[in-house]
């Protein structure tokens, strides 16, 4: 006997809040999830740049405060179902100097103070790994004590310590994922993939020619809750693919490097003098990305061979903006806003989306598994 399918239609909507949005990369990925039009709808958004404010607002809504935290906090704080966010990293990142007292890894503190007074559901903190290391972790566990601002909450079944291309991201970006729920809810699971999607599925269609170096001549008003950004754009992920102006010598170090190798195929007389006898270190310097393979980790500056492992499969060039926001997961369609320098930045700083699907479809399942009601 068939069982029954419930219609999305006759099940209840979620809301969301997204703290240190980005340019929303969760937030993609939890309006994507399973059916359209989305059953998590995001409602509130906090975020400090203000071109990544303006990339939110022109995909998901002007509902986007661009500001500092602590200011938005002190206004009114709707009332929502799902938290999420990722506070600023930096002082926690094995790429950083991992200081303790960088204020930025206090920020933590006011995503805490947002659950306590907006009491959802569940909340999704996402991070860099080295936080479930630190003492700021283990001040947020100890907020779920008995005599903790988050007492009503617990941290079971979590954290976790995902790598994305377990989840559909053609990317093996490796991530803090802490969730917690009422004491009464069930914890979520979140599904992985069969099979790791590559960088030939992400970027294997777009053309490996590219001469194009600068955005369009474009600008924009972009509206936001609390007025509107002026901003170069609005772009297209269509409009990204776009090349730099390269020296004759960084054109022939390009055409050195095979397919899947780094700086260490390079000839002495196409070196620089500080690689001549340094054969350790990090091997994805200069390094050109296997097809076959899900991509390293799609920083900030993936359009700099000499920060990691970006030259395009085949031709001899870095990934374009175009492609390192498709490894990213974001479609075609999503609007960028900001200098080629600032979406960069957004780009690389995102959460990828189908690591923001999986954890959207667990919640999914978790909030209909309770028959939760939506809060009002």
């Amino acid at each position: 006997m068939r069982s029954r399918v419930i219609r999305s239609s006759a099940r209840p909507n979620f809301t969301v809040l997204d703290l240190f949005s980005g340019c929303g990369g969760l937030t993609e990925g939890f309006t994507s999830v399973r059916e359209r039009p989305a059953r998590l709808v995001p409602i509130g958004a906090v975020e400090i740049d203000r071109y990544a404010a303006a990339t939110y607002a022109s995909n998901f809504g002007s509902h986007v405060h661009q500001g500092d935290i602590s200011d938005w906090i002190a206004g009114h704080l709707p009332r929502a179902d799902v938290v999420v966010g990722g506070p600023p990293c930096q002082g926690f990142s094995a790429l950083g100097k991992r200081d303790p007292d960088d204020n930025r890894n206090k920020l933590w503190i006011r995503y805490a103070e947002v659950v306590a007074t907006v009491r959802p559901h569940y909340f999704v903190l996402e991070n860099v790994t080295p936080f479930l290391r630190s003492e700021q972790f283990r001040q947020l566990q100890e907020a779920t004590n008995s005599d903790g601002d988050l007492r009503d909450y617990t941290l079971e079944g979590s954290p976790l310590a995902v790598n994305a291309s377990e989840y559909g991201a053609a990317q093996k970006r490796r991530r803090a994922v802490v969730v917690g729920r009422l004491r009464d809810l069930p914890p979520i699971e979140m599904a992985k993939v069969s099979k790791a999607r590559t960088v030939r599925d992400a970027i294997g269609e777009t053309q490996a020619r590219v001469t194009a170096k600068e955005l369009p001549e474009r600008t924009s008003t972009v509206k936001i809750a609390n007025g509107s950004v002026e901003t170069p754009g609005v772009f297209l992920t269509s409009d990204l693919h776009l090349t730099r102006n390269f020296t004759e010598l960084s054109l022939r170090r390009f055409a050195a490097i095979k397919v899947g190798g780094n700086r260490h195929d390079l000839p002495d007389d196409l070196r620089a003098p500080c690689w001549l006898n340094h054969h350790d270190g990090s091997h994805d310097v200069m390094g050109r990305l296997h097809w076959e393979r899900p991509s390293v980790t799609i920083r900030t500056e993936f359009w700099k061979p000499e920060k990691g492992r970006y030259l395009h499969p085949v031709a001899d060039r870095p990934i374009t903006h175009m492609e390192a926001a498709l490894l990213q997961g974001f479609p075609a369609g999503f609007r960028w806003c900001g200098t080629k320098v600032a979406i960069g930045r957004q780009i690389g700083n995102a959460v990828p989306v189908e690591l923001g699907r999986a954890i959207a479809g667990a919640l999914l399942d978790a909030l209909d598994e309770a028959a939760v009601t939506p809060r009002g």
